[in-house]
């Protein structure tokens, strides 16, 4: 078998809208941050501004603004978080804070969504969360808005069929882009297509089958989904 032959078609790539664009984002990793608004922290148990701690998502949970996605599997309990998500155009290890936004691309609404009676139960026995976050479309992603310069600090917010479920500012994520970004580049090597989940203010919740999810972050952008 030659070098280049392989045994399976392989997956396809995984692309994301650019905003105003022809071009696509080659989407190569996923870390997203936990607790990190302090409202949300509170509701899930916490209280204190501790180094944000990640877990991640595969590449391929990206859902298009958009779609119609299935209610998830094993679970009863599928939860939405909206979150400001950030996409790198650069990278690397120890990135210092003060050099971080350099790496920006731009920005995008998303939904971490969450099956949340798996992650209760991993959490009650200590076990990891991946069942629970890194599950298929899992990552419903906004067009990403190209940006230089400070992170947007505007209001953030999700309905559920028209319903406020969450509305927040940007501003009070207890770690700032440039904070997380410098953080994440401590754990792994960082390179361009690696896109960010920054946390989820308070007001998360369960979805059911037939709901319409709006987000919209301001000066960034929107997001639209509906749970099949």
């Amino acid at each position: 078998m030659a070098m280049t032959d392989t045994p399976f078609t392989p997956a396809p790539a995984v692309f994301a809208e650019i905003e105003g664009s022809p071009a696509r984002f080659p989407v190569r990793r996923i870390y997203c941050v936990g607790r990190n608004y302090a409202a949300h922290r509170r509701e899930m148990g916490g209280d204190d501004r501790e180094p944000p701690f990640f877990f991640s998502k595969p590449a391929d949970a990206v859902v298009a603004s958009g779609s119609t996605i299935p209610y998830a599997a094993a679970t009863s309990n599928l939860h939405h978080e909206v979150e400001l998500v950030v996409a790198l155009k650069g990278g690397g290890v120890d990135v210092p804070v003060d050099s971080a936004l350099e790496l920006v691309f731009g920005y995008a609404a998303g939904v971490d969504l969450t099956r949340r009676d798996l992650q209760t139960a991993s959490r009650n026995k200590g076990q990891p969360w991946d069942s629970a976050k890194g599950f298929d479309q899992s990552a419903p992603l906004g067009p990403i808005r190209p940006w230089s310069g400070a992170a947007p600090q505007g209001r953030i917010s999700l309905t559920v069929n028209g319903a406020v479920r969450q509305d927040a500012s940007l501003a009070d994520m207890i770690w700032n882009v440039a904070e997380i970004i410098s953080e994440c580049s401590r754990l792994w090597r960082l390179a361009p297509g690696d896109l960010i989940y920054t946390g989820t203010p308070e007001g998360v919740g369960p979805l059911i089958s037939g709901d319409q999810v709006e987000v919209s972050i301001e000066d960034v952008g929107a997001l639209n989904i509906t749970i099949a």
